[in-house]
């Protein structure tokens, strides 16, 4: 055994096992997400749709807490040989991105035969190149080209009502939107306007539960802050993204 494994296994040895036991259900409960994904596809497949957006928010509130958690507990001391992020990843995946397309495509929102399929193809395959960017997230906390949240596509898609063009747009838009080196605030993490985002964040998401409770007439003052939410973090993005193109030009410019 090489240094590296006996130096791991002493760490094991040495830490207490409700170090380990803590650590372990913060994985559990990333994990978790899995199975909230499966109900996300049985409620699509039975054409309950409301049912699986509240799926979904659940996948977001466990997707907003398990970092807090990880961190908290220290889970990569505790238990060194398990990747709590690449777990984070494949959850992410599923919950973000697969399941829903998925109900997308059960609700009627893609296109029929080929034209739908190669539809919902696009961001399978783009959200698949984006999870396994070592460069996804930054060392600054922000997420590089847009972080594969298909599934707020889907929750506005299916409030709205909208069309299957303007669904498709939406999709090929923001598939390609991966591929742009904009920086796409992290609201727990990034410090800038950190105070400013958590709780207009948690906002959000007690009017996305607003907005189910009301289906199918939400309120519209509801509706508008959601919306607004949205021009908010994408506006925000693209401020702080310009700002620090700006700033390494000028750097640049000042070494020249």
């Amino acid at each position: 055994m090489d240094n590296a494994g006996m130096e791991e296994r002493d760490l094991e040895e040495n830490t207490p096992p409700w170090f380990r036991l803590k650590a372990a259900f913060v994985h559990l409960y990333t994990a978790s997400g899995a199975v909230l994904a499966l109900l996300i596809l049985v409620a699509a497949y039975n054409g309950e749709a409301v049912t699986a957006l509240w799926l979904m928010l659940a996948a977001l509130l466990v997707d907003s807490t398990d970092g807090l958690l990880a961190r908290r507990f220290r889970v990569s001391e505790a238990l060194p040989f398990f990747d709590g992020a690449r777990l984070d990843d494949i959850v992410d995946y599923m919950t973000y991105t697969f399941a829903p397309i998925v109900l997308l495509w059960t609700e009627g929102y893609l296109p029929e035969g080929a034209w739908g399929l190669a539809l919902a193809a696009v961001p399978l395959l783009t959200s698949s190149y984006q999870f396994c960017r070592v460069d996804a997230k930054t060392d600054d906390h922000f997420f590089l080209g847009f972080p594969s949240y298909f599934n707020v596509i889907a929750f506005y898609a299916i409030v709205f009502g909208l069309s299957t063009g303007a669904v498709a747009v939406l999709l090929v838009l923001c598939s390609v939107l991966v591929f742009v080196p904009i920086r796409y605030i992290y609201p727990t993490r990034t410090v800038a306007f950190r105070k400013l985002s958590i709780p207009l964040t948690a906002l959000w998401l007690l009017a996305y539960a607003a907005i189910l409770f009301q289906m199918p007439e939400p309120d519209p003052a509801i509706l508008a802050f959601s919306v607004l939410y949205l021009v908010y973090y994408l506006g925000l993005s693209f401020y702080l993204s310009f700002k620090m193109l700006l700033e390494r030009r000028t750097e640049r410019f000042e070494k020249a």
